[in-house]
């Protein structure tokens, strides 16, 4: 199967946590590191599921629909044929507001499922929103991913949670590198997602062994960790 490689790049504290909420004030001074490290793997593309989408970059906007019309075959839709950079949004079941096409000049794919609306695809059409279709009623990553590299050429990804999105690529083992920056906080917050958080409903596999490739102490104590899977 062809498929990007996939990097899982995070930030935690030293218990695994990655609610940035809980962090308050002294996460601030953090931000800037997160997305140095992220530039310096050059990936086409970064994922990430529908809460952190929500919380990080569309702020809760909601799609206004339009009434219903056409109907549309579940393919592939390529909105933009000259985009060589991606935001991939895993929006299964079609609830994200947009107000532009890009992040930041990435251009956006949206990561569903065959069961949205007709309204919602049509919705993603008119701002020229890229789609692909996982599955009928949820993802199939391995099947998402094949898609990204035949269908957009994208050739290396970044996989940026939260721990759901990155818990399902790591049960199904789709990830190929692992970059966690450890932040110097200790969390304990109780019933706090992680880094990788599977499914309880997902069968029980062995667990992911991973070989250390780098380490690094940044600015404010932060320690990168680099591992690729075995």
């Amino acid at each position: 199967m062809n498929k990007p490689r996939v990097i899982c790049h995070m930030a935690s504290t030293i218990d695994g946590r990655t609610i940035v909420d809980n962090w308050g004030d002294s996460y601030k001074k953090f931000s800037g590191l997160f997305e140095h490290c992220h530039n310096s793997f050059n990936s086409q593309a970064w994922m990430v599921g529908r809460v952190t989408m929500e919380k990080d970059f569309t702020e809760g906007k909601k799609p206004d629909l339009p009434r219903p019309g056409k109907t549309f075959a579940r393919t592939p839709h390529v909105a933009d044929k000259e985009a060589t950079s991606f935001a991939i949004a895993v929006d299964s079941k079609g609830k994200l507001g947009w107000d532009e096409n890009e992040i930041d000049g990435d251009h956006i794919i949206e990561l569903l499922s065959e069961s949205v609306s007709d309204q919602y695809l049509q919705y993603l059409q008119d701002r020229n929103i890229s789609y692909i279709f996982g599955g009928k009623d949820s993802i199939d990553f391995a099947y998402a991913l094949s898609q990204l590299y035949d269908v957009f050429g994208i050739r290396t990804l970044m996989l940026e949670g939260g721990g759901h999105i990155n818990g399902s690529l790591l049960h199904a083992r789709l990830i190929d590198e692992v970059s966690i920056l450890v932040m110097p906080f200790a969390d304990g917050t109780p019933n706090t997602p992680t880094s990788f958080e599977v499914d309880a409903s997902l069968p029980k596999k062995a667990i992911q062994e991973l070989d250390l490739t780098d380490v690094k102490k940044l600015d404010h104590g932060v320690l990168w960790l680099k591992y690729t899977t075995k």
